[in-house]
């Protein structure tokens, strides 16, 4: 008998087709030995013809309703021993298939009924205390088989959907390492090129309606656009190298340098620094606040072209406070439309890897003021 290798998830009849073969030959042996017995002749051959008959229909049914068939049969198997095989095979459906309580339920009754119809119809060949402990021992293995086999299935299942939801999460921790892989480069990218090819937009714009300029001018002009245009390759081939191992670039923290490239582009900056070098920060925060005097530079040159702009770096209470503040335009300039508005979104992603937090906005004395706090203890 190989009940227990078939699992409740294949295909019904299968599993019926399992059970009910050897329920309908234990019913014809039965019969066929009561017709060719002493019974022949009496009124037991039929009962056990009819009961046998019911009984294995009844196992066809039992996968789909365990216990109410199940004990259907093995009440059926009381009058009939050609039900015996049948009723095994019910209190075993039942084990495979109904929790524990209800599994021992049906197999005492099923071992009820064995010792009753032991007792109303003797086997013979060994008296009836060796019948009855054979009825309860085989029971008793019928009901601990099937029990066993269902904590097995279910554990087999657990095991399972354990795995696919491991497969899942792993799917999905690889997905999110792309998704934030990909914003670091593009956060990179727009710091980078946002600001150089800003300064070439001014640059060029000043040669462009500058008409009147000397050859000397526009030669200084094209120089300064030429070296922009240079150095912003160079931060690009940067950024590659720190997106290819990032623990081996502490990052570009020199805020005179940029100060000097935007007042080159016309930009009047003044720095207040207080003494503050970023070079000496921990780990990300220099570079972070970097990148944001830089992106605070870069929108004041697009949104606010020939207006003043401050910087004010100082360190207090363990932060580090970087604020870049410039008027509010008064009309809507040529460079205000370019680019999506990812620069500041980046800039709180930023400071948030960083520890810290990001704010920006109009302030009350009509200045647009971008401001970050950076953790530096000590």
């Amino acid at each position: 008998m190989f009940l227990t290798s078939v699992d409740d998830e294949r295909p019904g009849w299968v599993v019926s087709v399992t059970g009910f073969v050897p329920a309908l030959a234990g019913a014809v042996a039965v019969v066929w030995g009561d017709l060719a017995g002493e019974l022949a002749g009496g009124l037991q051959p039929a009962v056990d013809l009819v009961g046998g008959a019911l009984a294995c229909a009844g196992v066809w049914w039992c996968r789909r309703w365990p216990v109410g068939v199940g004990l259907a049969v093995i009440a059926i198997s009381v009058v009939a021993a050609s039900a015996s095989v049948a009723a095994g095979i019910a209190a075993l459906f039942a084990a495979l298939y109904r929790k524990p309580q209800v599994a021992l339920a049906v197999g005492a009754a099923g071992v009820a009924a064995t010792l009753v119809r032991f007792a109303l119809r003797p086997p013979g060949l060994a008296p009836y205390p060796v019948w009855a402990l054979v009825g309860v021992l085989f029971g008793a293995a019928v009901t601990a088989w099937g029990m066993l086999a269902r904590t097995r299935r279910e554990l087999v299942r657990s095991l399972a959907e354990r795995a696919r939801r491991a497969e899942a999460e792993q799917r999905l921790r690889a997905e999110e390492a792309r998704r934030a892989e990909r914003l670091g480069i593009a956060r990179e990218m727009h710091d980078v090129l946002a600001h150089r090819l800003s300064l070439l937009a001014v640059h060029a714009g000043a040669l462009e309606f500058n008409a009147g300029a000397t050859p000397g001018e526009v030669a200084e002009t094209a120089g300064v656009i030429r070296s922009s245009a240079r150095q912003a390759l160079e931060e690009l081939r940067e950024v590659i190298s720190v997106l290819r191992d990032p623990a081996s670039h502490t990052g570009e923290t020199d805020l005179g340098a940029l100060v000097k490239e935007s007042r080159r582009a016309g930009t009047r900056v003044e720095l207040r620094d207080h003494g503050v070098r970023l070079s000496e920060a921990p780990g990300a925060v220099g570079r972070a606040a970097y990148r944001i005097v830089q992106e605070g530079l870069t929108n004041a040159r697009k949104h606010a072209p020939g207006r003043p702009v401050t910087v004010l770096v100082s360190h207090a209470d363990g932060e580090l406070v970087v604020e870049v503040r410039n008027p509010l335009p008064g009309a809507p300039a040529p460079l205000a439309q370019a680019g999506a508005g990812a620069g500041l979104a980046g800039l709180s992603e930023r400071a948030a890897l960083a520890g810290g937090r990001i704010e920006y906005g109009p302030a009350a004395e009509g200045a647009f003021v971008l401001a970050a706090r950076l953790p530096w203890p000590g």
